[in-house]
C-alpha cells in the first residue's frame, strides 16, 4: 500500500512541524464486527528526537484517518492502558520514544493473546477475571475493626519480599509475551501468578493456602515452562518468572 504523506503546514500539529527525521507507521487495522482479516495502513509522519509511538499514533488519528481505534490514558507509563505490539514486541506506546527503535519503520499491532475490540484495542475482560481469581488483595484473620486496630508494620526487610510485584500496572504485556497463553486461552498467566505471589509473600497476609490450592491445577502454575519472555517485556521491572519459581518453591515444601 502507498504510504499517504501529509502537508506538514497543513495537516500536522505545529508541535512536530520542523521535524528532524521522518517514520512511516504501519497500523494493524481490523474490527471483527465487519472485517475477515486484518490490514496494514501506512503514513509518513514527522518525529522529533522526544517523540514516543504513542504521539504518533495520536497524530495520525487526529489529522488523517480519525477511526483508528487505540487505548491509552496518562501517557506516563502509569495506568498500562496503551500496550500494544510495536514491531513485533510487546510495549507501552506512551513509554516507547521512536529514536530508541533505531527503524524508520514503525509497524504496531494489537496484543497478542488477547481478543481484538478493534484495530489496536484489546479485550481485557478475561484478563481482569483471571487477575480477580487470585485473590489480589490483603486477606486477614481478624474478625472486625476495633478500637484497638492498629496499623501493621513491616520492616525494610519484610517490604522487600513482594515490593516489587506491587509495581505492576496490569498492562497485559506479559501476558501478551508468554508462550504458553498462545496455545492454551485457559492458562491463568504470569500476570496473575505474579501478583498471587505478591499476597503470599506479604507477611499481613492470611490466605496463602487458598491462593496455593487456586493455582495449582492443569491451567495453573504447572503449565509454565519458564520462557521468561514475561519479565523480558515488563515496562515496570516485576520479574512475573521469578514469582512463579518462587510460588513453586511454596507448593513443593521448600518455602514456608
Amino acid at each position: 500500500m502507498a504510504a499517504i504523506t501529509p502537508k506538514l503546514s497543513d495537516e500536522l500539529p505545529s508541535t512536530i512541524v520542523s521535524p528532524t527525521s521522518s517514520v512511516t507507521l504501519r497500523i494493524s487495522k481490523f474490527n471483527p464486527k465487519t472485517d475477515s482479516s486484518s490490514s496494514i495502513e501506512e503514513f509518513k509522519v514527522p518525529v522529533q528526537k522526544w517523540t514516543t509511538v504513542l504521539d504518533v499514533i495520536l497524530s495520525v488519528k487526529q489529522h488523517l484517518d480519525p477511526s483508528i481505534a487505540v487505548r491509552y490514558s496518562c501517557r506516563q507509563a502509569s495506568c498500562g492502558s496503551c500496550g500494544m505490539k510495536i514491531n513485533g514486541k510487546p510495549a507501552l506506546a506512551c513509554y516507547t520514544k521512536i529514536s530508541e527503535l533505531n527503524s524508520s519503520v514503525i509497524t504496531v499491532e494489537p496484543m497478542n493473546n488477547f481478543p481484538i475490540l478493534r484495530d489496536l484495542a484489546v479485550d481485557f475482560t478475561q484478563f481482569f477475571s483471571t487477575h480477580k481469581k487470585v485473590r489480589p488483595y490483603i486477606i486477614r484473620d481478624d474478625s472486625e475493626i476495633s478500637e484497638e486496630t492498629k496499623e501493621l508494620l513491616q520492616t525494610p526487610k519484610e517490604v522487600e519480599e513482594y515490593l516489587q510485584f506491587s509495581y505492576c500496572i496490569k498492562c497485559g504485556l506479559c501476558n501478551s509475551a508468554c508462550p504458553t497463553m498462545a496455545t492454551d486461552s485457559s492458562f491463568i498467566g504470569p500476570q496473575a501468578l505474579a501478583q498471587a505471589y505478591r499476597y503470599v509473600a506479604d507477611n499481613r497476609d492470611a490466605g496463602k493456602k487458598d491462593r496455593l490450592k487456586i493455582i495449582d491445577d492443569s491451567h495453573g502454575i504447572w503449565r509454565c515452562h519458564f520462557a521468561g519472555s514475561c519479565s523480558q517485556v515488563c515496562p515496570k521491572g516485576v520479574d512475573p518468572a521469578m514469582g512463579i519459581q518462587l510460588l513453586r518453591g511454596y507448593l513443593l515444601g521448600f518455602r514456608k
